[in-house]
């Protein structure tokens, strides 16, 4: 339709975080569009117990845009993400996590960069939001720093994530499911973007739309950290793809990290704990070939 203009649905799942919701609702209604174009919002409350509604509800009330409420009993994120795609309207989609918030011209940066470089969609920054002073050794080894790049450069599977996307609705249209079930706890997004590239779908990078994601004390912690590289390694090997050459990386890697590590002692205790995460990534490897979980469930 000639003039219409640009409808953008942005899509967010949320489990049991309702302060952090509260936040990222507020950012949203601050966003800066300039007329340019519209934008609605759908939350998939993955909480049994509908722990975001009362919250997603006084908010609807008062927002001047749509707010879509649906509930996924379920807890998995991939169908939590399926559940937002069913409600969602938009020419374009966007998807934040629960515990990020965006800056004020985020959908316009990334509408703009999409439309500048004819790409399918586009990622932007995840930058850090410490909660409290975190510990010399998180700073020191960039454990919560993501890479960054130059607006217009073509982004790979490595790099690909849904904490900050844009993409033309187009391109899941006849994709059934869009994100599958068995990556409920995690490489949900990993495996959509496998799919989407396969079809020659391409995607870019925006270094000027960034959104920050909380890293409270809880996560500000070693623990956290190789619990993120057990789940990284099982994710990895869930995916049905290269499996022999991965578990061949895997044979050699892991026991050279193991020997690194006393060596690193010299180095710093974040070096220590860089080589402790890689050796945990290789060997969640080992234990879900034989069908071993090391991690039972996800932070959501």
């Amino acid at each position: 339709m000639i003039g219409r203009l640009a409808h953008i649905t942005i899509c967010v799942c949320t489990f049991k975080r309702p302060e952090l919701l509260t936040r990222l609702l507020g950012a949203i209604s601050a966003l800066r569009t300039d007329g340019a174009v519209t934008y609605s919002v759908v939350i998939a409350d993955n909480d049994r117990e509908r722990s975001a509604e009362a919250v997603v509800r006084e908010f609807a009330s008062k927002a001047a845009f749509k707010v879509t409420y649906c509930s996924e009993p379920r807890q998995n994120i991939a169908l939590a993400r399926n559940k937002t795609l069913e409600h969602a309207e938009g020419d374009f989609i966007a998807f934040i996590d629960d515990d990020e918030y965006p800056c004020a011209e985020w959908l316009s940066e990334l509408l703009g960069a999409l439309r500048a470089h004819n790409a399918d969609g586009v990622l932007g920054p995840v930058r850090p939001h410490f909660e409290e002073t975190p510990p010399a050794w998180a700073v020191r080894g960039g454990f919560f720093e993501r890479p960054r790049h130059a607006t217009g450069y073509r982004i790979d599977l490595k790099e690909a994530r849904t904490g900050n996307l844009l993409f033309a609705r187009r391109i899941i249209e006849g994709v059934s499911p869009a994100f599958r079930e068995q990556f409920g706890t995690g490489g949900e997004d990993v495996d959509f973007f496998r799919r989407m590239i396969e079809q020659g779908r391409v995607f870019i990078w925006c270094d000027e739309a960034p959104v920050f994601e909380s890293v409270p004390p809880s996560r500000a912690n070693r623990r956290y950290l190789l619990r993120r590289g057990l789940l990284r390694g099982r994710n990895n090997f869930n995916n049905p793809k290269g499996r022999i050459p991965k578990m061949l990386v895997s044979t050699v890697a892991a026991p050279l990290y193991a020997l690194m590590l006393p060596f690193c002692l010299l180095l710093g205790q974040h070096v220590v704990l860089r080589y402790q995460i890689k050796l945990y990534d290789h060997v969640a490897r080992f234990l879900t070939m034989f069908g071993l979980n090391p991690v039972k469930d996800r932070d959501m």
